[in-house]
C-alpha cells in the first residue's frame, strides 16, 4: 500500500471507528470527530512527542481535547496508538488503555471511553474535559508548569523539559468566557510552547454561530498577543503539517492554528448542520459516509491491516526514542545534579520532601489573635521555603488574601521569569481555577486565591479539581460578614454550604491560628484531593491550648475544644470560624451558671464525616439532643448536627453594609445570643428527660 494510502486509510479509521461508536451507543457526537480526524493522524503521527508506552513520561507533549464532546476523536488514537495503561502509583500496567471492546462500548457502564475524557479514570487523557473552555484554559496552566520545570530543573546540556502543550477547541470553547481570561493571560505571558488549535466550523449545538458569534476570532487573539496560522482546508494533510511546523519557529508568543472545517466530513446529508455535530448519523448517512470514504458500508469497527503498525512506526517509534533519550539524560543528570533529581521525583510522584513541615509555627495564646488570612501567610511561606514546588498567587488580590510568597528565592513569575512562584492571575478567577487545575496535572503544588464571595466565579476549575482528584489548593479569605461596610455584594453567605456540596473537596474554615496551621499540615498531606481554605479578614483569638484541647484535632475534622470529654454535656456548642471563640466565651458563662457545655469546632465536616461511627458519636453523643451550631453563613446543612429540636444561628438573608460589630449583634453573633439559645435548648433537654 502506498504510503499516502495507508495516511489516508488511519485517517478514515479514525472517522469510522467514531462513527460505529456513537451509533452503537445511539448517544454522541460523531460530526467532530470525522471533520478533524485529518488533523487528529498529523498531529499524533508527525509531530506530538509522546511514547504510547509510557503515557506519563514527564517530558511528554500534552494533548488537551477541550471540545471534549469529540470524544471518539481521542478514543480513537489511544486505541490506534496503543497506549498503555499506567496505575494510581504512575507505574505502567502492561495492558491496553482503551481496547476495542471499551470502543464498542463507547458512553456505557464502566467502558474506559465515557462520554467525555476524564483524567485518572483513561490513561492518555490529560485533563478532565466537556464544560467547553475549560480544557484549554487548563492546558495554559500545562504550559506554564512545562516553562516552570524548565527553569527549575534545566542545566546547560541537560534539557529535562521542553515540551509544548496542544489544546484542540472548537467555536463553544472559545464562547466561554474562560478561554479569554486564559487566553489573555497565555499572550501576557508569552507561552511559546502552547498552540490551540481552533476548529473553525461555525457550527454549535443550535445551528449556525451567526447566531450569536460572528466576531473575528484571528483579530481578537492577535489582540492578546498570540501568533495566529490560518488552515484553509482541514483534509489537506500538507497544509495542517506545515502550519503545526511553523508554530515551532515562533519563539516569543502563543499560537492559534485557525482549521476551516466542516462539521461531519464526508457525511452527504448532515454534514453542515448541527444534528452532525449532537446526535449519531443514524444507520442510512452512517452507511453512506463509510460509502463515500470508500469503505465497507456493513463493516462495524473495522481496523485495517497495517494501521496499527503504521502508528507504531510513527508516533510510537519517535516517542519511544525520545523517552529513552530522556531517561538516559535524566541517569547522567542524578550524577550530576543528585539534589535536583530528587527534587523532580518526589514532584512527579506528589511526594513531601523531608521536614517539609518542620518551620510551621506554633502560635502562642493571644486574646487580640490574629486573622485566618495573616496566619495562613506565615504558615504558606514557612511551608513553602521547604517545598519548592509549591506556587500560586491571587487574582489580582495578594495585599489582601495575603499569599504572596515573601523569602527572596521566590521571585515573580513573568515572561522573562518563568520560574518565579508567585503567581499574577488578574481579575481571572474562572481562569485562575483551570490554570491550577493545568499546574497541578503538570505535578507542580498550586494555590490560588481571592475573596471567598468571587469562589463563585472559579467554581467550574474547583469541581473539576475533585472530579480529576487533584490536590489544588483553593484559598478564600474575607469569609463572612465580618467584611463589614463592604456589604452584601461582598459577604459570602450561600458558598460555604454550596462548597461542601462538591464531593471529594475538603473544606477547611479553621477558628484560630493554629487551627490554619493544622489544616494547612493536613492538606499538604493529601495527594487526591482539593482542598480550600476558608480564612478570615477579622482577626480572631488565637486559644490557649493548653487550657483548651490541641488543634491537632483538625485531622479528624471535628473535635472537643472545650468541656469534659468524659461526661456528658448539657449542652453543645458547635462552630467554624471567628464563631468558635464566640462558643468559647459562651461555655466559660454557661459553666458558671453550672450548666455543662460543651465546645466543638467543627473545621471540616468532610474530614469529620470520613471518621468512624465511634469516633463522631463521642464528639456528638446522640443522646444529647441540646445542640447549638453557629456559623455566619447560610444555615443549609447544620440540620444533621443540630438534628429536629436544636438550633443553629446563622444567616437566613444575605448581610447588611455596617461595621462588623454591628453586624454581629443585628444577626445574633454575640455571646450574649448563644448564652441565651443554649440556656434554653439545655432547658429544653430536660424537660424532656423529666
Amino acid at each position: 500500500m502506498a504510503k499516502q494510502d495507508i495516511a489516508q486509510l488511519s485517517i478514515d479509521t479514525i472517522r469510522t471507528l467514531s462513527i460505529d461508536a456513537v451509533q452503537k451507543a445511539n448517544s454522541g457526537h460523531p460530526g467532530t470527530p470525522m471533520a478533524l480526524a485529518p488533523l487528529a493522524y498529523c498531529l499524533w503521527q508527525k509531530i506530538l512527542r509522546f511514547d504510547p508506552e509510557n503515557p506519563v513520561w514527564p517530558n511528554r507533549d500534552r494533548f488537551v481535547l477541550s471540545n471534549g464532546h469529540a470524544s471518539m476523536l481521542l478514543y480513537s488514537m489511544l486505541y490506534l496508538t496503543q497506549v498503555k495503561a499506567v496505575n494510581s502509583q504512575y507505574e505502567q500496567a502492561g495492558h491496553l488503555s482503551v481496547t476495542l471492546d471499551d470502543i464498542k462500548n463507547f458512553r456505557q457502564l464502566d467502558s474506559k471511553c465515557p462520554g467525555h475524557p476524564e483524567y485518572r479514570f483513561t490513561s492518555g487523557v490529560e485533563t478532565t474535559t466537556g464544560p467547553l473552555g475549560q480544557g484549554v484554559a487548563t492546558s495554559v496552566g500545562m504550559a506554564i508548569a512545562g516553562r516552570w520545570q524548565a527553569a527549575r530543573f534545566n542545566r546547560p546540556g541537560y534539557a529535562l523539559f521542553d515540551y509544548n502543550v496542544y489544546a484542540v477547541c472548537g467555536d463553544g470553547c472559545l464562547m466561554e468566557g474562560v478561554s479569554s481570561e486564559a487566553a489573555s493571560l497565555a499572550g501576557f505571558l508569552k507561552l511559546a510552547n502552547l498552540c490551540w488549535i481552533y476548529d473553525n466550523n461555525h457550527i454549535t449545538i443550535e445551528g449556525s454561530t451567526n447566531l450569536a458569534f460572528t466576531e473575528n476570532v484571528a483579530m481578537r487573539f492577535e489582540g492578546y498577543g498570540w501568533n495566529v496560522i490560518h488552515v484553509s482546508d482541514a483534509n489537506n494533510l500538507n497544509q495542517l503539517e506545515e502550519a503545526l511546523k511553523a508554530r515551532e519557529n515562533v519563539q516569543d508568543r502563543p499560537t492559534l492554528i485557525m482549521v476551516d472545517s466542516h462539521i461531519g466530513y464526508g457525511a452527504p446529508k448532515k454534514q453542515d448542520t448541527a444534528e452532525a455535530h449532537g446526535e449519531p448519523l443514524g444507520e442510512e448517512e452512517a452507511r453512506a459516509a463509510k460509502k463515500f470514504y470508500g469503505w465497507p458500508e456493513d463493516a462495524q469497527f473495522l481496523v485495517p491491516d497495517g494501521v496499527l503498525q503504521h502508528f507504531a512506526e510513527g508516533v510510537g517509534e519517535r516517542g519511544k526514542n525520545l523517552r529513552q533519550d530522556w531517561v538516559s539524560l535524566f541517569a547522567a543528570y542524578q550524577k550530576e545534579y543528585p539534589d535536583l533529581a530528587t527534587q523532580l521525583h518526589q514532584m512527579q510522584h506528589r511526594q513531601l520532601p523531608a521536614g517539609w513541615d518542620k518551620d510551621i509555627p506554633v502560635f502562642p495564646a493571644d486574646a487580640k489573635g490574629m486573622a485566618g488570612r495573616a496566619a495562613s501567610s506565615k504558615v504558606l511561606n514557612a511551608i513553602a521555603k521547604n517545598v519548592p514546588w509549591l506556587m500560586g498567587g491571587s487574582a489580582d488580590l495578594a495585599p489582601s488574601t495575603k499569599t504572596l510568597l515573601e523569602f527572596p528565592e521566590a521571585g515573580t513569575l513573568s515572561p522573562s521569569n518563568p520560574g518565579g512562584r508567585n503567581m499574577h492571575f488578574g481579575v481571572r478567577e474562572n481562569g485562575m481555577a483551570s490554570i491550577l487545575n493545568g499546574l497541578s496535572l503538570s505535578k507542580i503544588r498550586p494555590y490560588g486565591a481571592t475573596f471567598f464571595t468571587f469562589s463563585d466565579y472559579a467554581r467550574p476549575g474547583i469541581r473539576l479539581s475533585a472530579l480529576m482528584e487533584i490536590p489544588v489548593i483553593y484559598i478564600f479569605t474575607h469569609d463572612s460578614i465580618g467584611l463589614g461596610e463592604d456589604g452584601p455584594t461582598h459577604q459570602p453567605i450561600e458558598q460555604l454550604a454550596s462548597l461542601r456540596a462538591i464531593p471529594g473537596l475538603n473544606v477547611f474554615r479553621p477558628g484560630d491560628a493554629n487551627e490554619v496551621a493544622e489544616a494547612w499540615r493536613v492538606l499538604m498531606e493529601d495527594t487526591h484531593e482539593p482542598a480550600v481554605l476558608v480564612l478570615s479578614r477579622q482577626n480572631m483569638p488565637t486559644l490557649d491550648r493548653a487550657k483548651y484541647a490541641s488543634a491537632k484535632g483538625v485531622a479528624q475534622g471535628a473535635y472537643i475544644l472545650a468541656g469534659d470529654e468524659h461526661r456528658d454535656p448539657d449542652v453543645i456548642l458547635m462552630a467554624t470560624g471567628s464563631e468558635v471563640s464566640l462558643c468559647i466565651e459562651a461555655c466559660e458563662r454557661l459553666l458558671q451558671e453550672g450548666i455543662k457545655a460543651r465546645v466543638v469546632s467543627m473545621p471540616s465536616t468532610e474530614l469529620f464525616e470520613k471518621q468512624p461511627k465511634e469516633y463522631r458519636d463521642s464528639v456528638l453523643p446522640p443522646h444529647i439532643k441540646a445542640r447549638v451550631a453557629v456559623e455566619q453563613a447560610s444555615v443549609f446543612g447544620w440540620d444533621r448536627y443540630v438534628g429536629d429540636t436544636g438550633a443553629i444561628i446563622g444567616m437566613q438573608t444575605f448581610g447588611k453594609s455596617a461595621p462588623l460589630l454591628e453586624l454581629q449583634k443585628c444577626f445574633g453573633f454575640t455571646p450574649d445570643k448563644i448564652v441565651e439559645i443554649a440556656r434554653s435548648q439545655a432547658k429544653g433537654a430536660r424537660g424532656q428527660a423529666s
